[in-house]
C-alpha cells in the first residue's frame, strides 16, 4: 500500500485540514500518516476557538519515524502556524524525501489578498523559500502574490497576469506551480499551472457554483495528492481534484440542511472513487 505523510493542523469541527485530508486520502486506498501542527476546537471562522500548539511534538515524531525507517510516497503540507514550523518541515523534507517521493505544498496562509491572523510578510517570504523544496505547489492567487512580494491582482485576475505570476513562482524552485481558484473568460472556474521542465502552461475549468465556504482548498489538495500517488499524471490528478471539489460545492449548494462553515465532501467520496477507477 502507498503511504502519504501530511503535515497540517487539526480543526476538530470545520471540515478542513487533517479532518479532510485523512478521510479523502484514506478513501483513495492510501495509508495516511499525519503530523498535526496544532489542535483547534474549530477553524478560525468561529469566534473564541481554542488553540493548542503542537510544534514541540513535531521533531520527536520525526526522530521516531527515522528510527523506525518509515518511508513515504508523498509528503503533503497544508497550514503551518509559524516560522519555526516552516523550519521543522524543511527538515522533514530533507529527512524523508526518497528517490521517488513527491513533495506537494499547499501554502495555506491567505485569502482575498490578506494573510491569515498571526502571519506577516516575513512568514510569507519564508513559505516561498520552503516551496522551493517542493515538487508541486498549489497556492491561491493571494498566496502566490504574497510569497512573491508583488501587488495582489484580485481574485478575477486575467490569464496573462496569472501566467506572469506562475513564471515568477517557478523561480522559487518547484517543478510544477499551480494557482488554484482562477477565473476564465468563459465563466468557468478552476486552476492554471506551469510545468517548468516542459515550459508549458495548462488550465482547466469547471462550472462556477455561487457558493463560497471554508475547506475547498484542502479538499482540492488532498484529492490531488491522492490521485497523483495512485499513479495519475499531474494534469489528470489536478482535473480529478477540480471535478471532485466542484461536486462537493454543488452538493452543498443544493442541500437545504447545509452548514455554513464547510462543504459536503463526505457525500461525494463515491464520485471521487469513480473518477479514480475509470
Amino acid at each position: 500500500m502507498k503511504r502519504i505523510m501530511t503535515i497540517q493542523d487539526i480543526s476538530c469541527i470545520g471540515k478542513c485540514s487533517l479532518t479532510v485530508a485523512l478521510p479523502i486520502i484514506s478513501a483513495m486506498g492510501i495509508e495516511t500518516a499525519i503530523v498535526p501542527t496544532a489542535v483547534l476546537s474549530t477553524h478560525t471562522m468561529f469566534s473564541d476557538f481554542t488553540f493548542h500548539d503542537l510544534t514541540d511534538e513535531m521533531e520527536p515524531i520525526a526522530k521516531h519515524w527515522k528510527k523506525e525507517k518509515f518511508d513515504f510516497d508523498a509528503i503533503y503540507t497544508g497550514y503551518l502556524g509559524s516560522d519555526r514550523q516552516i523550519n521543522i518541515v524543511s527538515d522533514y523534507f530533507d529527512s524523508f524525501k526518497g528517490k521517488n517521493t513527491k513533495i506537494i505544498m499547499d501554502p495555506a496562509m491567505a485569502d482575498n489578498g490578506k494573510l491569515y491572523v498571526g502571519f506577516d510578510e516575513m512568514f510569507a517570504k519564508n513559505m516561498g523559500k520552503l516551496c522551493g523544496k517542493a515538487d508541486i505547489i498549489l497556492p491561491n492567487i493571494s498566496e502566490a502574490a504574497l510569497m512573491l512580494g508583488v501587488e495582489y491582482p484580485g481574485e478575477d485576475a486575467d490569464e496573462e497576469t496569472v501566467e506572469a505570476l506562475l513564471l515568477k513562482l517557478s523561480e522559487l524552485g518547484a517543478n510544477v506551480s499551480v494557482i488554484t481558484g482562477t477565473v476564465f473568460k468563459d465563466g468557468t472556474f478552476g486552476f492554471t499551472g506551469y510545468d517548468k521542465a516542459k515550459n508549458e502552461f495548462f488550465r482547466y475549468g469547471t462550472e462556477k457554483v455561487p457558493h463560497k465556504s471554508h475547506g475547498t482548498g484542502d479538499i482540492f489538495a488532498s484529492a490531488f495528492t491522492g490521485a497523483l500517488t495512485n499513479g495519475f499524471e499531474v494534469y489528470d490528478s489536478l482535473k480529478i481534484a477540480a471535478d471532485y471539489t466542484c461536486a462537493c460545492i454543488k452538493n452543498t449548494y443544493n442541500d437545504p440542511e447545509k452548514v455554513d462553515y464547510a462543504v459536503n465532501f463526505e457525500l461525494e467520496i463515491p464520485y471521487l472513487l469513480k473518477l479514480i477507477n475509470k
